[in-house]
């Protein structure tokens, strides 16, 4: 013989508890659902524009760094001096990962690598309070004085005819003429560096474009030594 179950009446004060309950869950759905929304179209708070300082710095230096692996590979096949080799390697291989943290960057922060206006428009913009050089002195002036136009070559970038040129070369000639091609260059990639660190606090930006200054500004000296020892 089967025995019934007993089933328990909720009291008015259940059903009631139990309303409430589901509204408020639903509220917070909408509310998480109109944030998610809002975030889509808007973008999250603090993240780069398509038109923000880090976002140029990142497709531009991008640029920038891939000239210097490029001479530093061609130098490499033109010479067998092992401290210009040896140094071009170094360049090479720490401008190759740097280009892709900022392309890294970029994704992450949802953005094209493709430009969104000239390049080097980032520069001609003011600086921001706050903003650091390399040495952690505040930034107030712009880039030192000099003038940026958008769409104007990259301070430093070797020319196309310069490029050329390195290739035709070998032994102490070729040696030379990069050391002096990657003195300008790396004196233009400070200048992007230190023009972004006046420009940006995203955290990211700051920590490599530091990085960037101060390593460059280090083998510029090594290689103003390395120039001197070949015109002896």
């Amino acid at each position: 013989m089967s025995v019934p179950l007993m089933v328990q009446a909720k009291s008015p004060s259940d059903g009631r508890r139990l309303r409430l309950t589901l509204a408020a869950v639903i509220v917070v759905a909408l509310i998480g659902f109109s944030a998610f929304a809002t975030g889509r179209l808007t973008g999250n708070p603090g993240t780069p524009s398509n038109t923000s300082a880090e976002a140029g710095f990142s497709r531009d230096m991008q640029v920038h760094h891939n000239q210097a692996i490029e001479m530093s590979m061609i130098v490499r096949d033109l010479t067998d001096g092992p401290d210009v080799r040896l140094l071009a390697y170094d360049i090479a291989t720490s401008q190759g990962n740097q280009s892709g943290q900022m392309l890294g960057w970029l994704n992450s922060w949802g953005l094209p690598q493709a430009e969104a206006e000239p390049s080097m428009t980032w520069m001609t913009r003011p600086p921001i309070t706050g903003g650091t050089g390399h040495d952690g002195m505040d930034m107030d002036d712009t880039d030192n004085g000099i003038v940026h136009e958008p769409g104007a070559p990259m301070p430093g970038l070797a020319t196309a005819e310069q490029m050329a040129t390195l290739k035709t070369l070998t032994g102490l000639e070729a040696e030379t003429y990069f050391l002096e091609l990657m003195i300008a260059h790396h004196q233009g990639g400070v200048l992007m560096a230190e023009a972004v660190l006046e420009r940006s606090s995203e955290r990211v930006v700051v920590d490599l474009a530091t990085s960037m200054a101060k390593a460059q500004t280090s083998e510029i000296q090594l290689m103003n030594d390395m120039l001197a020892e070949r015109s002896q």
